[in-house]
């Protein structure tokens, strides 16, 4: 199976200013992208926003082609969002809900780019340790990030690949060349993670 971008950017090792900046810092540059996606009315300010991250991204030495690699894959999910709200809301608020949407992802996309995954889940799993109390375990919940994280860009790719299969045989309009390949190959990677979790005695209830 060959590998495939999805949404967010891979680690880059580095010596930025953003890569030695604290891990809560960042966490805070995303959450504070999020919310800026409600606040924010003026489309020009999210375009402002956009362009200082995507600046930020680039003095990280991640390079275009990675901030290019992890927006492309919203393309065309953007594109139907925009022109849905065009018709339904006019042109400017069309363009700040598409530019908040790609705030999000650039800064997202920061977070990762400089923050080596261990250091990422060690970080969930630090946030989440308060919820202890109420009997949540962050260890598992940051094992669960851990899982979705590599889940996501796998199935992603599977279904890039059967879509191109598809499309070699003739077969691209039929939706059953297309869903049963992926549904089979997404639930035997299903299987396979939980066996190797259960081989680790993860996953298991505790007494």
């Amino acid at each position: 199976m060959r590998g495939h971008g999805f949404l967010l950017a891979n680690y880059v090792p580095g010596t930025s200013l953003v890569h030695r900046a604290p891990l809560w810092l960042k966490f805070l540059l995303v959450l504070g992208s999020g919310l800026a996606s409600f606040l924010v009315v003026d489309w020009l300010v999210s375009a402002m926003v956009l362009a200082v991250l995507c600046g930020v991204f680039l003095l990280t030495g991640a390079g275009p082609l990675r901030l290019l690699g992890a927006v492309r894959p919203l393309a065309l999910v953007l594109l139907v969002i925009g022109l849905f709200q065009w018709w339904q809301l006019g042109a400017p608020t069309a363009a700040r809900i598409v530019l908040n949407i790609l705030v999000c992802v650039v800064a997202a996309s920061l977070l990762t780019a400089t923050t080596p995954m261990q250091r990422l889940l060690d970080g969930v799993a630090s946030l989440a340790a308060p919820l202890r109390r109420f009997g949540a375990d962050p260890e598992r919940f940051a094992l669960t990030i851990a899982i979705m994280l590599r889940s996501i860009p796998y199935i992603a790719g599977t279904f890039a690949d059967v879509r191109d299969s598809a499309r070699a045989r003739g077969l691209e309009r039929h939706p059953r060349a297309l869903v049963l390949p992926v549904f089979i190959t997404t639930v035997a990677f299903a299987r396979q993670t939980g066996e190797a979790l259960a081989a680790r005695g993860l996953g298991e209830a505790e007494d």
